[in-house]
């Protein structure tokens, strides 16, 4: 995994200062499932991750925890600029992705993607709201007032000022106290998928990858129903130019492979297989890091019985997208975005369901 460092440095141009607003234009309807991109992470983290060292023991659990890497997050918040806590026995993850070793990367981070993950009192369900890494927002000012205090994308707030910045963006734009940080690195989904033995995906029409993973840099994928390996699955959840759709249909790609990834481990005899169980473990953990606080032993604890049926996935919503100035951004609609978060900060599922895209 990149040093935090390394990655808070990248990509700084998505991150420049226009000076005129363009027009605006409608997102297609896939951009809505843009949120469920990135479950990996909660469903690895939170859910799977927890089940299976509970059903291996505290003590190995315990083991696994202490090779997790951890960020420190919330040391440089000011605390009087954050939000009040609204549902005290609810919780809310910032959830950060990256690709560090995506084959179209020559410059750094470019896939991205900020998830706020709602945990509501009774933990009998998840809700997954994807923020667009290019929502235009203001970035506060950090502590040590060398960064920030201006309009950009939200995902430069990471550029700027690493994950403490991040979470003072998230929560002014959200009215949402972050309670805990997540971090991992999507090419994890390579290990994560051998350790499991494999996947089954159902490709939904025959096409080419000409960013594989192979020597030659293409893979053919067949229309149908098939087991693929690590890097054929990675390979799939990658591909966007293949498609008329290009980014959306990698988003449903990637939904699949998640979905498989969740069955397989549930349903695999990995869960109760040491062996299997270990090598599933390790393959998380090195794609994972988190806040200091964050106790995988409690979320295991709290969290064994939550599965993929129990997941819902949402989108900030959003006018569309158009330019400010050079850069193409995409508008937050405040209105929705605010009714949105207000339930989140309430802790109502069902309000959350009714306002997210």
């Amino acid at each position: 995994m990149p040093d935090r460092q390394q990655i808070a440095d990248r990509a700084t141009d998505r991150a420049a200062l226009p000076s005129a607003v363009d027009s605006v234009t409608t997102p297609p309807a896939g951009r809505r499932r843009r949120g469920r991109r990135i479950a990996l992470i909660i469903l690895l983290v939170v859910v799977l991750l927890g089940a299976g060292a509970v059903g291996a023991g505290a003590f190995y659990l315990r083991s696994v925890e202490s090779g997790i890497e951890r960020v420190d997050a919330f040391t440089e918040v000011p605390e009087q600029a954050r939000p009040q806590v609204v549902a005290k026995d609810a919780l809310n993850i910032m959830i950060l992705g990256s690709d560090s070793r995506d084959p179209e990367n020559s410059s750094g981070s470019r896939s991205d993607t900020i998830i706020l993950a709602h945990l509501p009192k009774d933990r009998a369900s998840a809700q997954l709201i994807s923020i667009p890494r290019d929502t235009w927002v203001h970035v506060p000012r950090s502590k040590n007032g060398q960064h920030g205090g201006r309009d950009a994308k939200i995902n430069a707030a990471f550029a700027w000022g690493g994950v403490p910045l991040m979470v003072q963006t998230v929560e002014s734009f959200t009215g949402v106290r972050i309670d805990h940080v997540a971090m991992v690195d999507f090419a994890g989904f390579k290990e994560i998928v051998d350790a499991l033995g494999g996947i089954e995906i159902d490709v939904e029409t025959s096409f080419t990858s000409t960013h594989s993973l192979n020597s030659d840099s293409k893979r053919t994928f067949v229309q149908g129903r098939q087991k693929v390996d690590g890097a054929a699955a990675l390979d799939y959840a990658r591909e966007r130019y293949a498609f008329a759709d290009g980014d959306f249909a990698r988003i449903r790609h990637q939904q699949q492979v998640i979905k498989a990834i969740l069955d397989k481990a549930a349903s695999g005899g990995t869960l109760s297989n040491p062996a299997k169980l270990n090598a599933f473990l390790q393959a998380t953990t090195n794609a994972v890091s988190v806040d200091q606080s964050l106790s995988i032993l409690d979320f295991a604890t709290e969290l064994r019985h939550l599965r993929s049926g129990n997941l819902s996935f949402f989108t900030c919503p959003t006018k569309g997208t158009g330019r400010v100035g050079s850069e193409s951004v995409v508008f937050a609609d405040k209105p929705g975005a605010e009714k949105l978060f207000d339930a989140v900060r309430r802790d109502s599922t069902s309000d959350i369901a009714s306002a997210g895209t």
